[in-house]
Order: structure tokens, then C-alpha cells, then sequence
């Protein structure tokens, strides 16, 4: 029978933590372990990251190129080409149609129409943005283009 005051890890599961610095005879005395003087022997040691022995560091010698604008207006694109195929002529081209024909991915940005591509058929467009390309073939078409308003969501992001 056995009761939980007498349960007991399994032989060598455990070890006693190092004790550093405790004297010669423990093993771990003296330099504790951090062998002799140098940078990483001192208590404040430290070495960051990326340092390379005082060598210029990869990320500083590696060539820099490419801008990030930093208040980029982000849309999800649709060229014409791709209305063409997925719509019938006379539909409605709006942000729902276009999620439900898996044109965009959801409505976090606006919706832009591009030129690339030619339509035959009129569609009724309603979309947040248009290429002028995109609004000529349309036009040419004999289509409808409505510009819907973008609300946009303040970001938390600090500027």
C-alpha cells in the first residue's frame, strides 16, 4: 500500500542545484565556474547581441536598400481582367460580390479597380477607388463607377 506522504521521485530524476563560489573543495570555487578574467568573467558580463569582437557587425556592413513609406495607404486589388471572368455582364460589382467571388480577403482595406485587363460587358462598380485606366474601360464599356467612402480606423500604433 502506498501512501502519498511516502511517494518519492524516481532515482536520479533530481539533482542538488551548483553552488558556486562555496569554496575549492566543491569544484565550483574560486572563478566560479567563469575561468580567468576576460569580459564574461566580470559580474556585470554581457556581450550584446550581434557584437563581433569589435569586426564591423554583418547588420552594419550588409548593403541598405528599399524604403517602407510609413503611412502607406494599403488597398486589396482587383484588376478588370479578373471581373471579367468571375461576373456575368449587367451584375453588380460591390465589396460584398467581390468577397463572396473570393476577389478580396475580408473589408479592413479599401477596394481599388485597375485597368488591367479589358471588359467587353457593363457591370455596376462600386468600390472605394479607380485607376483611370480602370474608370476609361469602364466608361467604354458603357458601366457604371460609384466611389464609396473609406472611413478609416484610427490604429493604435504610435506615430
Amino acid at each position: 500500500m502506498s501512501l502519498l506522504s511516502s511517494l518519492k521521485p524516481n532515482k536520479g530524476a533530481r539533482s542538488a542545484r551548483k553552488r558556486k563560489g562555496r569554496g575549492e573543495s566543491s569544484g565550483l570555487g574560486k572563478t566560479a565556474g567563469r575561468g580567468h578574467k576576460g569580459q564574461k568573467a566580470r559580474s556585470s558580463a554581457g556581450i550584446p547581441i550581434g557584437f563581433e569582437g569589435g569586426q564591423m557587425p554583418l547588420h552594419r556592413r550588409s548593403p541598405k536598400w528599399g524604403f517602407n513609406q510609413r503611412f502607406r495607404k494599403l488597398h486589396w486589388i482587383v484588376n478588370l481582367k479578373d471581373i471579367e471572368t468571375k461576373f456575368k455582364s449587367g451584375e453588380e460589382v460591390s465589396p460584398e460580390t467581390l468577397k463572396a467571388k473570393s476577389l478580396v480577403r475580408n473589408f479592413t482595406r479599401p477596394i481599388k479597380i485597375l485597368g488591367t485587363g479589358a471588359i467587353k460587358s457593363s457591370f455596376r462598380f462600386s468600390a472605394h477607388a479607380y485607376s483611370k485606366a480602370a474608370l476609361e474601360n469602364i466608361k467604354a464599356a458603357k458601366g457604371e463607377a460609384t466611389v464609396l467612402a473609406w472611413k478609416e480606423k484610427k490604429s493604435t500604433r504610435l506615430k
